[in-house]
């Protein structure tokens, strides 16, 4: 696109707050050019919009004319963007499977557009839940099946041997769901409950959007998580891909139930005070025909790149053409749609690495040298779609949070877009549960580094938020293993019980367990996010029904007996997690400052660091046990214990009194002036406060 801004020469763009970004990093100032032309681009695009449709508001509400729309007078408008199309038909239940029967009309800039007057009788000539079908008329005279890209609603057939293709449906009940509650307010520490509807249930099956609501959603409350990250409810045909094929973008899955289901599991969730964020997929698409957005208007461009740019090898899927202005209608529209529509509260936007770089970061090992961010390999028009998405929904939404699934770490993508940055709030740090996953696989407790941990940690953008998550859904699928798995799957299935001889291997993994949940909360970001199930260890890993499975649904739901069971050990990490939640809760670390790492022991295998007024000691030696260990901390006075993982309700062995009060004394230590002595065992952590 050449607009008036892109064409200027880039150091003249004027954007607002760049000199802001560049103070923060001067490192950014030799690629000033290239923020300054992305700005541009922007711009550009800002005021194509507003040129064609009079602003973003109006230009992201396009799924209130385009689709399949019954008016109040039972009439039926319906519009469509086929510009690849010779002819498009509608074709269905209401015609009797009539293929050319009810035409569109053809209007300019490859838009159809139906008027169907209503019945005789005065009711709509498409019945609710009634199926239909587009039929696109290909400049080869071929009469292809699809589906509308703006279809609300789809479902599968339930018996399996005739197909899976999904058929669209009219949905328009006579009772919609109204909303009940209001929604809660943004909170200023995001505790994310990463979940899936279909798993929720501890039964073989798809679980349902209101049995979530009834029986998960008031467990998550219980474990102090203020926010609930749902994911695969962008209708996808393939269960196994985790929602990540996505087919139809605007109809939410019904394997789980019917839209006005999902409306009251959100309103529900509003009820008990949780923030809803949706996992967006917006990097790509499934290249289904029959039932997706794939070859729509007989050619391969239409929402996607023409070619090979328009494929995905790696996921086998369709790359999105950021720069076509119908395709940014369409996908900046959907956004505005799951807020409008269902009340979701933010969005977690999947792939974001794909869209950023032509490599699509296949085989890209990213070395953090910031030509790899400002290079021929970055994929512009990518860029400037987030940040448009991210511009839009900030300023329609002041309450919103966005956050960015990104691991190459390109500077300014939670920064403000008027500073030249891509507008996310926060970014996963997916960094983190790969440093674990590592060290559990490959070694030894006592070969831990502690040096290399404080950093993975610690090592992220000054004041650009991140997501710490110690494991997500991706380290829980099949061909990897939860922490919990990692750490005790030799005896899981036999040493769990209370009642079971004392088992080493269980020990340790609790309290490792317990450790690497509470450092990775504390140190590791401005937000926390677990996955279902990870907060009480689950076992075994995930894995969808397939037929390398012989369709199984056994690893595909959640063991809640498991963590119910008072007799089973699963309880003391639940009942951790609960506690640090809580803990969160009322010192508030996560919006404080990051965490000043004070002390760290290489062979004493001992960390320290101040956060929120708290002070959080480690020690992660596997035998080694410590009295009158010296913490240095910054404020002299009277310290009183406000968390210790040696608990009994936590799994520990209870070596440590927790009434004692601990004592400053004025001598320096580590980086203050002031220390205290403290009783620290082998593989516990231990949260100190002051008595102010």
């Amino acid at each position: 696109m050449g607009g008036k801004w892109s064409s200027m020469d880039p150091s003249q763009v004027e954007v607002p707050e760049i000199k802001t970004l560049l103070e923060r990093d001067p490192y950014l100032k030799q690629y000033e050019i290239d923020i300054r032309r992305r700005y541009a681009l922007f711009k550009d695009y800002v005021e194509k919009i507003e040129e064609g449709d009079g602003d973003l508001r109006q230009f992201t509400t396009a799924y209130e004319s385009f689709g399949i729309h019954v008016q109040d007078d039972n009439s039926v408008v319906a519009k469509e963007w086929a510009p690849g199309a010779q002819e498009v038909f509608l074709t269905g239940e209401f015609n009797n499977w009539q293929k050319t029967a009810t035409p569109y009309k053809k209007l300019e800039y490859g838009k159809w557009e139906l008027h169907l007057p209503p019945n005789a009788d005065g009711s709509c000539p498409l019945k609710h839940n009634s199926e239909i079908k587009l039929i696109i008329k290909s400049h080869n005279n071929e009469l292809l099946e699809r589906l509308s890209p703006w279809a609300t609603y789809v479902t599968q057939k339930p018996d399996k041997s005739e197909g899976t293709t999904y058929k669209q449906r009219i949905w328009h009940p006579e009772n919609t769901y109204k909303f009940k509650h209001p929604k809660p307010k943004k909170p200023e520490s995001l505790r994310i409950y990463e979940c899936h509807i279909g798993i929720g249930t501890q039964e073989c099956r798809v679980g349902t959007y209101l049995e979530f609501a009834r029986d998960v959603i008031p467990r998550i409350v219980k474990q102090g998580y203020n926010t609930i990250q749902v994911m695969a409810i962008m209708e996808h045909a393939y269960y196994a891909s985790f929602g990540y094929q996505v087919t139809s973008f605007y109809a939410v899955s019904s394997r789980y139930g019917n839209p006005e289901e999902l409306k009251e599991l959100v309103d529900v969730a509003h009820q008990h005070g949780l923030y809803v964020l949706l996992d967006v997929v917006h990097s790509h698409a499934s290249k289904n025909t029959l039932d997706g957005l794939n070859m729509f208007d007989s050619t391969d461009a239409c929402f996607f790149h023409s070619g090979s740019r328009g494929e995905h090898s790696l996921w086998d899927s369709r790359l999105f053409n950021y720069a076509e202005y119908e395709v940014l209608r369409f996908l900046l529209s959907n956004l505005r749609w799951y807020i409008e529509e269902y009340g979701f509260d933010g969005f977690r936007f999947d792939g974001v690495t794909s869209m950023l770089y032509h490599s699509r970061g296949l085989g890209q090992g990213f070395s953090g040298h910031y030509d790899e961010y400002y290079g021929l390999n970055v994929d512009v028009e990518g860029i400037v779609y987030l940040m448009l998405a991210n511009h839009m929904l900030h300023e329609i939404y002041p309450e919103i949070v966005t956050i960015a699934e990104d691991v190459s770490g390109m500077p300014g993508v939670c920064r403000p877009v008027a500073e030249g940055g891509m507008g996310f709030d926060y970014r996963l740090a997916m960094a983190i549960p790969d440093k674990w996953i590592k060290l559990l696989k490959e070694v030894k407790d006592d070969d831990w580094k502690i040096g290399e941990i404080c950093w993975t940690l610690s090592n992220r953008r000054w004041m650009e938020k991140a997501v710490a998550y110690s494991e997500s859904h991706d380290q829980a699928l099949v061909g990897d293993k939860t922490i919990a798995f990692w750490l005790m799957d030799k005896e899981m299935y036999t040493h769990m019980s209370t009642l079971s001889p004392h088992s080493e291997i269980i020990s340790r993994g609790i309290a490792l367990h317990n450790l690497i949940t509470l450092i990775t909360h504390a140190l590791g970001g401005e937000a926390y996010l677990n996955f279902i199930g990870n907060e009480f260890g689950h076992p075994e890993w995930l894995d969808f029904p397939r037929i390398g499975n012989a369709d199984s649904y056994h690893y595909a739901r959640r063991q809640w007996n498991l963590v119910d069971d008072e007799l089973l050990k699963y309880k003391y990490m639940n009942n951790w997690d609960r506690a640090v939640n809580m803990l969160e809760e009322k010192y508030g670390w996560l919006h404080a400052h990051p965490g000043y790492v004070s002390w760290k022991h290489e062979d004493d295998k001992v960390i320290v660091f101040d956060r929120s007024d708290l002070t959080f000691v480690f020690n992660f030696h596997p035998v080694k046990s410590f009295a009158d260990y010296p913490v240095g901390v910054k404020n002299p006075g009277t310290y009183k214990i406000v968390l210790c993982s040696d608990d009994e309700q936590f799994g520990g062995e209870c070596r440590i009194d927790t009434n004692v009060q601990h004592f400053t004394q004025p001598e320096s230590f580590s980086a203050y002036q002031n220390k205290m002595m403290i009783y620290i065992p082998r593989r516990t952590a231990i949260v100190y406060a002051k008595n102010w």
